[in-house]
């Protein structure tokens, strides 16, 4: 996770956190962190948020009789998490994600397994039509605690060059102004 301090005014300081298009090198690797341990609420909330029916997922009864033995957690749950963990160091930045690709799961997660992830950058380049920004891709990898590679994926995501984020000045010098689109502006 990258994360800084930059001043915003007399004695006041806010954090920024993530990585600028320039601070991505290809063959860098992320170890993000925290892992997160999968609970069985994880797992039958977001199998009921996401309508998926499979009973191998919420069914101990049904899960018992499979080749697995007991319930796998849904794999869309470990691909959000996953990506979930990648953010601080790999998006937190980025202008939209562009696509992911080469989505593989080697191996299932059950309740109680402890995952991690990591991320590699495969490539770089600059925008061809966004001179302020650049595409940057990135290997995916998340493990169990045990080292089992459970998923990988490829992911490109669209990163502000430095100077030209969201949050960058000059957008912090100033205290918004009333009428100029700003939340809370019933005008």
């Amino acid at each position: 996770m990258v994360v800084e301090s930059r001043r915003i005014g007399p004695n006041r300081y806010r954090e920024v956190a993530g990585r600028d298009y320039e601070d991505f090198a290809i063959g860098d690797v992320y170890e993000h962190r925290p892992g997160r341990t999968i609970t069985e609420s994880d797992n039958t909330w977001f199998t009921l948020l996401t309508m998926n029916t499979h009973p191998l997922h919420f069914d101990a009864a049904f899960a018992a009789q499979s080749e697995f033995g007991k319930q796998v957690v849904v794999s869309t749950l470990t691909l959000a998490m996953v990506v979930g963990m990648s953010v601080s160091d790999v998006s937190q930045k980025a202008i939209a994600n562009m696509g992911w690709t080469n989505i593989e799961m080697p191996a299932p997660v059950f309740v109680g397994d402890t995952i991690y992830a990591e991320s590699e950058v495969i490539a770089k380049r600059e925008s061809k039509s966004r001179p302020n920004q650049g595409l940057v891709s990135v290997r995916t990898t998340g493990r169990k605690a045990d080292g089992t590679v459970f998923m990988t994926f490829e992911r490109t995501v669209l990163i502000p060059k430095r100077g030209h984020a969201v949050d960058e000045p000059p957008a912090w010098s100033a205290a918004p102004e009333r009428g100029n689109g700003n939340q809370g502006d019933k005008a």
